[in-house]
């Protein structure tokens, strides 16, 4: 494996704009710590579990210069060998380039090996025994397992000492290198600190002059009307949620068609419905934040790209780039399947977090509009679209992963937006971020 040197990260941050310095390197350059776990395989990594958990911590430098700290940890009937990266003065054990070897308490067999190629404890590469002379690799990020059980030709027992690289290579291009190394170069229209002209940084601008306004909107003219009737509101005037997505849609228009979109043409179904059953429940508008949502995307597409993109299959975000989560909601952790995507509805909220994730790295400069919906039971059952918000996803210019979310005329977080929405399904529809944004 390569080691990082002097010339190399000089590199790195040339090819970076001014003022973006990431804390993290590219995950092909960290520095190589199978040196190390040669002269301390013996002592902490194949001898008994007794005799390893009486080792006392210490901590080395590599080569290349960074310190690493060695010790073990026990977990219920696990225990950890760890060799934890620095950071800010600590040795947190997640660190870019820990690395983590568990057994079995009592039996010493080997569980897993767990790497860090990044500096976020939610993301991380994983090394499970295949058989003698084989051995498998999962790829979690945010609990979703986006790569499971691929098989490589390279025991167990020889991964206790060899490269890192060494192993991910026997991957192929089957490893999804690029999760672990986003350019922030990519991002810097949505978002980057000290810039007042990016486009988060408007739209925050710009909140302080909205209200809240159940079924409100901006129509073609600028007048605020209720969405249902088209009539003009009352004094204080404001947005829901639809309307303000559509306030944020129209800033990014606006400036290039000198007009906002009209209400009417959002609300109209944009496939056919599929049943007479459908029909007959209409008047209690189950789709229209589907409707909504897709038409502002095919309008955004139609203006930033070309008529030809738009269509339902280009701005809708339909990708499933995984199929099992983490399940830690008995306390534990379980693995359980993950649906994909389901027409009409999306996909669960549970794996919002890794899906933005996957979708910020494989189509980077872009915001999503979400509709959620959930199924209500009547006569029979009928799934309904009841909430409509915009989320960002971005990295900022140090590497780490963020998502803005934009709901109401304010501004909330993921995580909360999640707690809000339990069993719900939502469906994204993407448009392109520009650099202006005028509303």
């Amino acid at each position: 494996m390569k080691r990082i040197t002097k010339w190399v990260f000089s590199a790195s941050l040339f090819l970076l704009p001014a003022g973006l310095f990431p804390a993290d390197l590219t995950s092909a350059f960290i520095q190589d710590d199978s040196t190390l776990r040669i002269t301390i395989k013996d002592s902490w990594l194949t001898g008994t579990p007794a005799a390893v958990l009486r080792n006392r911590p210490f901590v080395r430098n590599l080569p290349g210069g960074a310190p690493v700290q060695v010790r073990s940890e026990v977990r219920n009937n696990d225990f950890s060998v760890i060799l934890s990266r620095e950071r800010n003065g600590t040795f947190p054990g997640w660190a870019q380039g820990s690395w983590i070897y568990t057994r079995n308490r009592g039996t010493g067999a080997p569980l897993r090996i767990r790497v860090f190629l990044r500096s976020d404890p939610q993301m991380f590469v994983q090394f499970r025994p295949f058989g003698s002379d084989k051995s498998q690799i999962d790829v979690v990020i945010y609990d979703a397992y986006v790569v499971r059980g691929l098989p490589i030709g390279i025991s167990f027992d020889r991964l206790l000492t060899i490269p890192v690289e060494e192993a991910l290579a026997a991957a192929g291009n089957r490893f999804p290198r690029r999760y672990f190394d986003p350019d922030p170069r990519l991002y810097r229209n949505i978002y980057l600190s000290g810039n007042n002209n990016n486009f988060v940084t408007r739209v925050r601008s710009a909140l302080g002059s909205l209200n809240y306004e159940d079924d409100g909107a901006l129509d073609e003219q600028g007048r605020y009307v209720l969405i249902e009737s088209l009539r003009p509101q009352r004094d204080p005037a404001g947005l829901n949620c639809s309307g303000f997505a559509k306030w944020v849609v129209d800033g990014m228009l606006r400036p290039i068609t000198g007009r906002r979109l009209a209400i009417a043409p959002l609300k109209a179904p944009v496939t056919p419905r599929t049943s007479s059953l459908a029909a007959n429940y209409e008047n209690r508008d189950p789709l229209f934040g589907l409707d909504w949502t897709r038409n502002l995307a095919l309008e955004a597409a139609r203006v930033l790209r070309s008529p030809a993109f738009a269509t339902v299959e280009n701005v809708e975000v339909r990708m499933e780039t995984f199929a099992s989560l983490i399940d830690r909601s008995g306390g534990g952790a379980s693995i359980k399947s993950y649906p994909g995507f389901l027409r009409n509805a999306g996909f669960s909220v549970e794996g919002l977090r890794p899906l933005l994730y996957t979708l910020a790295i494989n189509e980077p400069g872009y915001l999503y509009l979400v509709s959620v919906s959930r199924e209500e039971r009547s006569e029979l059952p009928l799934r309904h679209h009841y909430h409509v918000a915009v989320l960002i996803p971005y990295f900022n210019e140090f590497g780490n992963f963020q998502t803005v979310v934009f709901e109401s005329a304010a501004e909330t977080d993921l995580a909360g937006f999640i707690r809000r929405h339990p069993q719900a399904l939502v469906n994204l529809v993407r448009i392109p971020v520009e650099g202006v944004f005028d509303p």
